[in-house]
C-alpha cells in the first residue's frame, strides 16, 4: 500500500519556522517565505529568529548543506520582548496595527501594554511609535534561535496570526460593503429626486414611508449612543489615573500622525468600540487574559 504524503514541502518548511512573523527574511510572513523557498526564489537561510538550528532543519529537509545565516537579514541573538513606557505612550494604537500577533492591547488616546506571553520580539512594533516609547529588551538570556524559542511557542504564535489575518480581512470585507451600501445610496438619491410626484388626490396607493430614511435615524441613534458610552468610559479612565499623561507636549508631527490615524480608523468604520482592545478574545483555555489597565 503506498501512502501519499498530502503536505506540501512550503508547508513542510513553514513547519520548521519559529513564526515570528518578523519579516527580516524578506516577506512579509512566515508562510509567504516558506513558499518562496518550495519554489526555489528565496534561500533557506534568510531566518534570523530561527538561527544556525533553523538553517540545519531546513538543510535536512531540503537535502542540501548547512549554510551560515544570511547577514543581510540580520544575526542570530537572544529572543527580546517589547516594553511599552507607559507614562510616555499616547495612545496613538500605531503600535498595535504594527503588531502581527495582537500582542499589544489599548484603546486610542489610551496606554497601551504588551501581553508578554504573545510577543515574539519581531520588532515591528518599535519603528510606528512616534514617541519612542517602546524598547525591546532581552528576555533569554544568552540563548539564541531555538534555544530561545519553543515549538509550542512558535504554533501559538501561528495561531494568533492567522487569527489576526482572518479579523481584518472581515473588517476589510465589512468596510468595503458599508462603502458599497453608501454608494448606492448616493446613486439612488438623484433617481427618487428626479421621480415624478403624484397630484394631490390622484388614485393610486400611498407612497410608502422612506424606509432609507429611517435606517439612517437609526444607524445616527446608534453611534451616538457609541460615543456617549466612549465618553464615560474616559471620564472613568480618568478620573481612576488610567488616561494618557503625554498629551500636554504632543508635538505638530506626532499629532499629525494620531490624526492620520484616526481618519484611517473612521474611513474603515472602526471608530466604534469594536477595536479597543487590538485583539479578539482568545478562544482557547491556553490563552492568558490581557491584563486590565
Amino acid at each position: 500500500m503506498i501512502v501519499t504524503d498530502v503536505k506540501t514541502l512550503a508547508d513542510r518548511i513553514e513547519d520548521l519556522l519559529p513564526q515570528t512573523q518578523c519579516t527580516k527574511c524578506g516577506y512579509p510572513a512566515c508562510r509567504p517565505y516558506a513558499e518562496a523557498v518550495a519554489s526555489g526564489e528565496a534561500n533557506y537561510n534568510q531566518c534570523p529568529p530561527g538561527g544556525a538550528e533553523g538553517i540545519a532543519r531546513l538543510a535536512a529537509l531540503l537535502g542540501k548543506p548547512v549554510i551560515p545565516l544570511n547577514s543581510a537579514n540580520g544575526v542570530e541573538r537572544p529572543r527580546p520582548l517589547a516594553v511599552i513606557d507607559e507614562q510616555v505612550c499616547i495612545g496613538c494604537t500605531l503600535c498595535m496595527q504594527a503588531c502581527p500577533v495582537d500582542a499589544i492591547v489599548g484603546a486610542p488616546k489610551q496606554m497601551h501594554t504588551v501581553i508578554a506571553e504573545r510577543c515574539t520580539g519581531c520588532d515591528l512594533c518599535v519603528p510606528p511609535c512616534p514617541v519612542d516609547c517602546i524598547a525591546m529588551l532581552p528576555a533569554t538570556g544568552a540563548a539564541t534561535g531555538w534555544d530561545a524559542w519553543s515549538q509550542s511557542q512558535a504554533n501559538a504564535a501561528r495561531t494568533h496570526h492567522d487569527r489576526r489575518e482572518a479579523r481584518l480581512a472581515r473588517e476589510r470585507d465589512a468596510a468595503e460593503a458599508r462603502a458599497a451600501a453608501r454608494r448606492a445610496a448616493s446613486a439612488s438619491v438623484p433617481a427618487a429626486a428626479s421621480a415624478p410626484v403624484p397630484a394631490a388626490g390622484a388614485t393610486g396607493a400611498p407612497a410608502a414611508a422612506p424606509v432609507a430614511d429611517d435606517a439612517e435615524a437609526k444607524k445616527r441613534a446608534i453611534i451616538q449612543a457609541a460615543l456617549e458610552r466612549a465618553r464615560k468610559k474616559k471620564e472613568e479612565m480618568t478620573a481612576k489615573g488610567q488616561g494618557p499623561l503625554n498629551t500636554e507636549n504632543v508635538s505638530a508631527d506626532v499629532q499629525a500622525q494620531i490624526d492620520a490615524a484616526e481618519a484611517r480608523r473612521r474611513r474603515l468604520g472602526l471608530t466604534g468600540g469594536e477595536h479597543t482592545r487590538g485583539t479578539e478574545q482568545p478562544s482557547d483555555e491556553s490563552d492568558p487574559p490581557p491584563t486590565a489597565r
